[in-house]
């Protein structure tokens, strides 16, 4: 049964990356949004701004998060058009693993998204971005990010299969993209009003944040980390568990 699932995964994978290699312009779109804003607020907020060092390494981290929140809404995007399309009714036709279609969309996310990401790294290194971060510091980053892009990756899922419309499957990022702007991504959660303030250091953005700036800049991590962790993996257990009962609902 698991070779089966990991077979009919892989070949669903493979149709969902060659639509990704034919439409490039999803990545491009995804990774221009964040682009756009690094550069406004660096070059036009940033000296506004003191943070005590580069304001570009202390929100790029900010900035990982906003590129993963945009690229997922493609997720619910493209779930959406195959339920539209029948394609759904077409594979429960055929001997595969009704998981897979998921799984597959699933890690189309996450590979579409590991390539916008680097590209927002690579802007972001030549407007100046410098880490001293090693190798085990880069791959904590990677799997904090990986962890993050998985839950939200799975919340995306629940749009895309129960939408009305392609408005209201992509719809649902924006909350997501705006969430990072009351955190710790841009300004120091000190300077907010004590309402604002409080949620902004007690939602999740702000531990995840503070954590992959913590391993950027070589500083002590402390409890962020796990804080970060925690939050993700709460996340990705609720969004996979209503995910997949959605999917359930609309292939019985």
């Amino acid at each position: 049964m698991t070779k089966h699932f990991l077979g009919d995964t892989a070949v669903l994978l493979g149709r969902s990356l060659r639509h990704i290699a034919r439409s490039p312009d999803t990545i491009i779109t995804t990774a221009i949004m964040p682009i756009a804003m690094m550069l406004m607020f660096v070059y036009v907020f940033g000296g506004a701004i003191n943070t005590g060092g580069s304001y570009v390494d202390y929100m790029l981290p900010g900035i990982l998060l906003i590129t993963v929140a945009s690229g997922i809404s493609y997720t619910a995007f493209r779930l959406f058009l195959d339920m539209k399309g029948g394609i759904f009714e077409r594979f429960q036709s055929m001997p595969i693993a009704r998981s897979a279609v998921l799984w597959a969309h699933v890690l189309t996310s996450l590979v579409a998204n590991l390539i916008s990401l680097v590209v927002v790294v690579g802007v972001a290194l030549i407007m100046g971005f410098r880490s001293g971060a090693g190798v085990l510091a880069w791959l904590a980053i990677a799997g904090i990010l990986l962890l993050f892009t998985l839950a939200l990756t799975w919340i995306a899922v629940i749009p895309g299969l129960s939408a009305k419309s392609v408005d209201g499957a992509s719809a649902f990022s924006y909350p997501l993209v705006f969430l990072p702007f009351l955190s710790s991504a841009f300004v120091p959660t000190g300077t907010m009003p004590g309402v604002v303030r409080a949620f902004a250091e007690h939602q999740p953005v702000t531990s995840i944040v503070n954590a992959i700036r913590a391993l950027f800049t070589q500083r002590p991590i402390g409890t962020d980390i796990w804080i970060a962790l925690a939050w993700c993996i709460g996340i990705l257990i609720v969004a996979y568990v209503f995910a997949t009962a959605t999917y359930r609902r609309k292939i019985s």
